[in-house]
């Protein structure tokens, strides 16, 4: 049986507070590597020809206001 296997069968046990605990938990830590994916690949300059674009179509009037 694997680690996740393992889990798996453990998640099942528990009770509906608990689970909803659990997945709070797991959204939050998955919020957090977002984040700091973002980071990483901002810093790293990944992200720089999708903001060149965006602001190119800004400056081209092709953005909207929400």
């Amino acid at each position: 049986m694997t680690r996740l296997d393992t889990l798996e069968a453990e998640i099942k046990k528990l009770s509906p507070a608990e689970f909803s605990q659990l997945r709070d938990w797991l959204l939050e830590q998955d919020w957090m590597q977002w984040d700091q994916q973002i980071e990483q690949d901002s810093a790293s300059g990944k992200l720089d020809a999708l903001f060149d674009e965006a602001e190119r179509a800004h400056l081209a009037g092709k953005s909207t206001k929400f």
